[in-house]
Parts: C-alpha cells; structure tokens; sequence
C-alpha cells in the first residue's frame, strides 16, 4: 500500500529482507519509522513477494494505507480492529500505512464507523492524488507523510482529543473518570480495557517471536495464566502462542510496544 516515487525511488523495505529472509510463510516484507508528530504514531511500508493469506491482526490504531497495485492507486481509511482476520494478499502489492496516535480521528468519519475492516476507500482524482472533503490531496509517501497530516490538520479534517492522552496517563484533570471513558469511546471506538487488552497481545506476541518462552510471557505481558494467554491471543492474533513462536503464518504490521496494563 505504497506510491509510487520519481526516478531512483527509495525502496525503505530493501533494508528489512532480512526479515523474512528463511522464514516459511513469510511473503511481506515491512520497513516502519516512529514519528514525532503529535498525531501521528508510526509510518510503514511494505510489499508483497508473491500472493498469499494472512493474518491481520488486532490493532488499536487506525490508519491510513496507501495501495499501489496493477498501475492503479487506493487510499484507504481503515479502522481498528479487535479481532484476527485471515485476508488474502495480491502478489506484487506495494502499501504506505500512516498509523495515527490514540486520540487522533476526522471529526466526519468517527472510528467507530470503520471498526473491524469496514474501511472507506476514498475516490480518486488523478494517479497522483484523491478527493477528501471536497479537495484533491495528492497521496503522500514514506517521507513527507506528517507534513500530509499537518495539511489535513490545518483544514480541520483531523483533529485530536487530549482527553484520550490523559486516559492514558491516568491523568483525568477536570474531566470526571466517566466522562473521560466517553471522550476515550468516542475517539478511538472502543473501551479503554479493549485497547489494553488488544496492546497486551501484540506485546506477548513479540515476546514470543523474539524467543522469551511462553510461560515467561505469561508473567512478562501481565495474563493470568498460560490459559488466558492462549485465549487471548487466538482470538486477538488468529494463533496460539506454540504457532506463534513457529513462524509459520505470515502476520500484519506489527513492531515492538511496551505493555499495557
């Protein structure tokens, strides 16, 4: 889900073959960057070796994916997600994700709305660009994606609830606990236990991939016992935390996050 460049283009994902390189299963390869734009949480990229399934995985973020595949370019707005999904993948795809920070949402278009893949592609206007809110943007890339969100910023297309940000920290100001949890429903499109229990699967679920065993995860990632760890991360994952640890089914983006509990 990436554009295409000029002359020369930066292929971010060449850096990150080693990825997959040996692993059965694996057919996307993914480069990602952190951002420090106040609304933005992470840029990533990738692009398929070849056709194949795999599992899009929980998230608490949505975001906007950039598809280029066959000549033809999509931007799509694409909602949280709280619960695996097996999908299909074309072969030669190429994708640009802009993964917005907790609390940041398009005031037209509540989260809520897109939640578990009910994602709205937005019209094209040229190869180069698409119809948001009556204007044609041009998509953005991997380098210039928060200068994109301070644009869509500026003209109010996006906006950020700092009430969210104080749930997060605990923090609940003037703002009563109820109050808070309303503002946090309203922002991201779920609960604030569901965002905790989605963060502490893709938590134990790179645990698992980096070696940690599963009984350590258990105690690490913060679950009851090994039994709700399995519980959870078939539902939030799509896999147990044996198959995990395999490497045997591609999964969706996912990098390192701290817990949270």
């Amino acid at each position: 889900m990436a554009v295409s460049e000029p002359a020369g283009p930066r292929r971010p994902w060449d850096t990150a073959r080693s990825r997959i390189d040996g692993v059965a299963g694996m057919f996307l390869v993914f480069d990602d960057r952190s951002s420090d734009s106040p609304f933005v949480e992470r840029v990533w990229c990738c692009h398929s070796e070849h056709a194949g399934r795999f599992l899009s995985i929980a998230s608490s973020h949505w975001e906007m994916v950039v598809t280029r595949h066959k000549g033809r370019t999509t931007l799509t707005v694409r909602g949280p997600e709280t619960k695996a999904t097996a999908i299909d993948c074309p072969a030669e795809g190429e994708w640009l994700g802009i993964r917005f920070r907790l609390g940041t949402f398009m005031p037209q278009l509540p989260v809520a709305n897109l939640l578990d893949r009910q994602d709205v592609n937005l019209p094209g206007a040229t190869g180069r660009s698409f119809w948001l809110n009556g204007s044609a943007w041009e998509y953005p890339d991997f380098e210039n994606a928060e200068a994109f969100v301070a644009r869509l910023v500026k003209r109010g297309v996006i906006a950020r609830d700092r009430a969210v940000e104080d749930a997060l920290r605990g923090v609940y100001s003037a703002l009563s606990i109820r109050s808070v949890q309303r503002h946090f429903l309203q922002a991201t499109g779920m609960t604030h236990s569901t965002f905790r229990q989605i963060e502490r699967a893709r938590y134990a679920t790179n645990l698992l991939k980096q070696g940690v065993s599963i009984l350590d995860t258990v105690h690490e990632a913060g679950f009851f016992d090994q039994a709700h760890l399995t519980r959870s991360l078939k539902h939030l994952i799509g896999q147990t935390p044996a198959k995990i640890i395999s490497q045997e089914e591609q999964l969706s983006f996912l990098y390192k996050t701290t817990p949270s509990r």
